[in-house]
């Protein structure tokens, strides 16, 4: 090989290679000027999230509370029979105030075995007995809730249960039966206030509100309780009560918390 040939192939080299980054150069100018004129520029659809809240205030209708039987036997028939003997007065009585028995249900029946805690003591330095528990005998546990359609009589029926053996009388809770109208005249108000939220966004952003792209809603309810335990008044509901408690209903409140997001130009 000469060198004019290898003088000239070189040559081709480097301008082939100058061509390269000419075109790399350009190329890359071009990005810059295109990136620079549209930084910042979303050529999607805006939109935006508004938030509304509404609130009602409305008088319980119902009101629930709950109790427990227990009893003990030598047997698991023995505590059985004693149990139902119990139960069957307090529904009785409660049949006989006018409650309903669909509004009288079970939630929880136990029989559970009683064991023996007797262990004899380990001689000291020497071998501890192997304990043994005994079934010394069985014991019925049933809770039920009751419904209280007639609020005036709350006070009375939880009373009445006392009086005829029931236990563990829990917090009375005051709802609202059918909460179907309360729940949409909350969403209504909180739909209305996150228009009016929206309309004056807009009017801030300086845009349009086009159409609505999104709506969520979150119910939250709230309630007055009044707490009527057995155990934290000592066990007295069991003996002869002289004075019906008095249970105030208060207000239930039911909120709506709607999110609607708009698209806008």
């Amino acid at each position: 090989m000469n060198s004019q040939s290898f003088f000239g192939k070189q040559y081709v080299q480097v301008l082939i290679t100058l061509a390269l980054v000419g075109v790399i150069a350009a190329l890359s100018s071009y990005a810059y000027f295109t990136i620079k004129q549209t930084k910042g520029v979303y050529t999607g659809a805006t939109s935006i999230n508004v938030q509304g809240k509404g609130e009602i205030f409305a008088k319980p209708d119902i009101g629930t509370f709950s109790f427990s039987v227990l009893a003990e036997g030598a047997d698991a028939k023995e505590a059985i029979t004693k149990s139902a003997e119990s139960i069957n007065a307090v529904l009785a009585s409660l049949k006989e105030a006018g409650v309903e028995e669909k509004d009288v249900k079970t939630e929880n029946y136990y029989l559970n075995p009683k064991y023996s805690s007797d262990q004899r003591p380990c001689v000291y330095g020497g071998f501890c007995p192997q304990f043994e528990p005994k079934i010394i005998g069985y014991e019925v546990s049933q809770s039920v809730t009751v419904k209280v359609r007639d609020l005036t009589k709350a006070g009375d029926l939880i009373s009445l249960v006392g009086t005829k053996g029931a236990t563990n009388i829990s917090t009375l809770q005051f709802t609202i039966d059918d909460m179907t109208a309360i729940k949409a005249e909350a969403r209504t108000k909180a739909i209305a206030d996150a228009k009016d939220q929206a309309v004056k966004l807009a009017s801030d952003l300086g845009v349009r509100i086009v159409r609505m792209t999104g709506f969520y809603e979150n119910e939250m309810g709230g309630g007055y309780t009044t707490p009527m335990m057995d155990k934290a008044m000592g066990g007295a509901m069991n003996k002869s009560i002289s004075v019906v408690p008095s249970v105030p209903t208060g207000e239930n409140m039911v909120v709506s918390n709607v999110t609607i997001t708009y698209e806008v130009k």
